[in-house]
């Protein structure tokens, strides 16, 4: 049946995101904005709120004309209340905007009382900020921090898509810990407070939900290879654990890697890959977050631009471990660690390599198999590795990766040589004993390209919640 009445119902007008706003052909229209209030200043004929909704570093400047708003109805506007407001988008005729907006409407979503808003004043450190990691979101610096962490995973995804690699999720609980590297969360359902035992005084594992000792993943290497030896060419990208108790600023507790794993590659095309791929991240960076990145440049670090488009513009340097230990050796300069051949290089060495020597980005190969994985090939001189770390300035190693060791039979020594228990390894080996092909793969700590890209000095400031020793709050 016909409706000859029907009842008109209002339509709110559609949000714009501030992102979306600074376009010139909104200007003289009519818009809809809603965030959270970073400043609000005046006198007693107008008001000015800068408006922030998280989808960009740049505020949107709003006008409240007081012949049109009372007093009353501003007096909750506070830093870091949140509003509505509908009005007209003209040119600004202020310093520090293009265009302001002049408000028509207002509505109080949330208010913020100005004496315990922890975040009520500007210039805050940021080790206050790690203590407010819940509100830190909200700052201009953690907002440019999160967005260019979201590009950068988006970036990352799409280098590999575009080449033909298959994602693959590997387990977060898992019975290996892949080589030795470091201290691992215990996962169990046991009774902490009565555990069963054994005969011998030791924890029945037997009666634990896998039957075995389990724990949160260091690394989803191992299982990337099963996945590379099937599907040719994969990559990783989760969160992993390390129980070590480290309060430094380049250590966390919980982090993210991106692990590919290719089959076919030898170590030549695992350098080509990983140069490829840290290049590409950073260009989609400066190219879609350039606005974030100009904002923490001016703030933390002046350099951050020219240091971004260095690595850019510059072929990767590429010498071996021995080479690079002569240089140092040869250097004249004192090191707080010795160096020697043998040893593992630390940051300091590392970073001497790509800023002083050199001035470019190094690619080093061919360790002391003493001090690297038991996956790694070995060389034909019995003491190398063909493994490659990729030195980055201000950050040191920033990938570490190799080609593995495809020969059982090599592989098998090496295992029982490090005393890596044979019934936690067979899976692995079956790789080797089945159709055992050449392959390589890398690994890149994703809060370590999120810690270049930005300029921050301190790795708890590139993860939205970090969690080291003490520290599991939010």
């Amino acid at each position: 049946m016909r409706d000859d009445n029907p009842i008109d119902i209002p339509v709110e007008m559609k949000r714009t995101k501030i992102s979306e706003i600074f376009e010139p052909s909104l200007i003289g229209s009519e818009v809809s904005v809603k965030g959270w209030v970073r400043t609000r200043r005046g006198n007693k004929n107008v008001q000015f709120v800068a408006l922030n909704d998280g989808s960009t570093v740049r505020n949107l400047q709003i006008v409240f004309d007081l012949s049109k708003f009372s007093e009353d109805s501003l007096r909750a506007v506070t830093t870091g209340s949140s509003i509505h407001v509908t009005g007209r988008l003209v040119e600004s005729m202020g310093k520090g905007q293009s265009c302001e907006v002049q408000a028509e409407t207002l509505e109080l979503y949330g208010t913020a009382d100005p004496e315990s808003y922890p975040l009520q004043k500007k210039g805050h450190t940021l080790e206050f900020l790690r203590e407010k990691a819940h509100l830190r979101p909200r700052t201009a610096t953690f907002g440019s921090i999160l967005r260019i962490r979201s590009a950068l995973a988006f970036a990352i995804h799409k280098f590999f898509q575009e080449k033909g690699f298959f994602y693959l999720n590997t387990p977060l609980i898992t019975a290996s810990d892949c080589e030795g590297a470091g201290a691992m969360f215990q996962v169990t359902t046991l009774p902490l407070n009565n555990l069963p035992k054994t005969e011998d005084g030791a924890v029945d594992y037997s009666k634990d939900f896998f039957g075995k000792p389990t724990a949160l993943t260091v690394s989803g290497q191992l299982e990337g290879e099963l996945g590379a030896t099937a599907l040719g060419e994969i990559y990783t990208f989760g969160p992993t654990f390390r129980a070590e108790n480290s309060n430094t600023p380049r250590h966390l507790s919980e982090f993210w890697m991106i692990e590919p794993e290719m089959a076919f590659y030898d170590i030549t095309d695992n350098m080509d890959l990983a140069e490829e791929f840290v290049k590409y991240c950073i260009s989609y960076a400066l190219e879609n977050c350039r606005h974030d990145i100009e904002f923490l440049a001016e703030h933390f670090d002046k350099e951050l631009v020219e240091r971004l488009e260095f690595v850019l513009h510059n072929d990767f340097v590429r010498l071996t471990y021995t080479e690079g230990v002569e240089i140092l050796k040869a250097s004249g300069k004192k090191f707080e660690f010795p160096v020697d051949w043998g040893t593992d290089l630390q940051s300091e060495h590392e970073r001497y390599l790509v800023e002083e020597h050199f001035k470019k980005p190094v690619i080093l190969t061919d360790y002391p198999r003493e001090i690297k994985a038991f996956y790694m090939k070995q060389n034909e001189d019995g003491r190398t590795v063909r493994a490659m770390d990729v030195l980055f300035p201000k950050i040191g190693e920033i990938i570490g990766g190799s080609e593995r060791e495809a020969d059982y039979d090599k592989l098998l020594a090496r295992i029982e040589e490090l005393g890596i228990p044979m019934k936690d390894m067979w899976w692995y080996l079956d790789t080797r004993r089945f159709g055992t092909v050449p392959h390589s793969g890398f690994g890149l700590g994703f809060e370590r390209l999120v810690l270049f890209v930005t300029g921050m000095t301190n790795i708890r400031d590139v993860i939205p919640f970090p969690r080291t020793p003490n520290n599991a709050e939010f």
